[in-house]
C-alpha cells in the first residue's frame, strides 16, 4: 500500500550545507519535530503542512532538472514512511540526502541514503536528547554536523570527534557557526557566532574538520522560504 507524509514544503534551491554545498538540490521538508532548538531557524515546520502520498511527492520532484535530493525537516525520521519515500528515490537513481538531529533511531535507513547527522551542543538546549549509539551505526559515506553557538559548544565538539574517531569515520564533520537571526513571529533572535572566531579555534587546534556556513542565507534573505 502507498505510503504518505506530512510535508510542509518542496522546492528547488542551491544546496547551502554539507559537503555538496552550491549544487542545485530538491528540498523535501516533512512537517514536524520533537526537538525545540534555541537558535532553530525552520520552526514552522513544527506545524504547517498537509498531507502528500509518496507517489505525488516523487511526481514533484521528478519535475525539477536534478538528481540530488535532501530529505529534511523538522525531524524526518518522526514519519514511518519517510523510509519507504527515501528507498524509492533511490530505487529511482537520485542522490539521497537525509539530513536528521541525531535524536532520532537511524538504524532503519537505507545504506544507500547519505545522512548529514546534525548533533546538538549544549547551546542548542537540546544536546541530552542526542542518541549517542547512532555515531556507532555512521558509515564512510554519512556526515555529522555540529551547529557551534559558543566556545563551550565548541570544546564539546572536539571532545564529541575524538571520543568517537568521527574524522576517519564519516566522509566529513562540518562545524557551523549559529547565523545571526532576526526575531519574526516564527523564530527567536539571536547573535550568532562569527564564523572568524570559530576558525580561529579550529586552526589554533589543528582540527581537521570543515568549518562550513549557511551558503542559502548568504545568496538570500536569512529569512526566505523555499530556498
Amino acid at each position: 500500500m502507498n505510503g504518505s507524509l506530512l510535508i510542509n514544503e518542496i522546492f528547488h534551491s542551491i544546496q547551502g550545507e554539507s559537503t555538496r554545498t552550491g549544487l542545485p538540490c530538491v528540498f523535501i521538508r516533512l512537517k514536524g519535530c520533537h526537538l525545540r532548538c534555541v537558535w532553530c531557524d525552520t520552526s514552522y515546520a513544527f506545524t504547517e503542512g498537509q498531507r502528500i502520498s509518496i507517489d505525488e511527492i516523487i511526481e514533484q520532484v521528478s519535475k525539477f532538472p536534478t538528481r540530488l535530493v535532501q530529505v529534511t525537516g523538522g525531524e524526518p525520521l518522526l514519519q514511518a514512511d519517510v523510509h519507504e519515500l527515501m528507498r524509492r528515490l533511490c530505487d529511482e537513481d537520485w542522490t539521497v540526502l537525509l539530513e536528521t538531529s541525531g535524536a532520532s533511531d537511524i538504524s532503519e535507513c537505507d545504506a544507500r541514503v547519505i545522512r548529514i547527522m546534525d548533533l546538538k551542543a549544549p547551546s542548542s538546549g537540546e544536546c541530552e536528547r542526542n542518541l549517542m549509539d547512532n555515531l556507532v551505526l555512521l558509515n564512510p559515506t554519512d556526515e555529522v554536523k555540529i551547529v557551534i553557538g559558543d566556545r563551550n559548544d565548541y570544546q564539546w565538539a572536539k571532545d564529541i570527534i575524538s571520543q568517537y574517531d568521527l574524522t576517519t569515520k564519516v566522509a566529513a564533520v562540518l562545524l557551523s557557526p549559529v547565523f545571526p537571526q532576526a526575531s519574526d513571529e516564527h523564530i527567536s533572535g539571536h547573535e550568532g557566532l562569527d564564523p572568524a572566531e570559530l576558525a580561529k579555534w579550529m586552526l589554533e587546534d589543528g582540527l581537521d574538520v570543515r568549518l562550513q556556513t549557511q551558503l542559502h542565507k548568504i545568496i538570500w534573505h536569512p529569512q526566505t522560504r523555499g530556498v
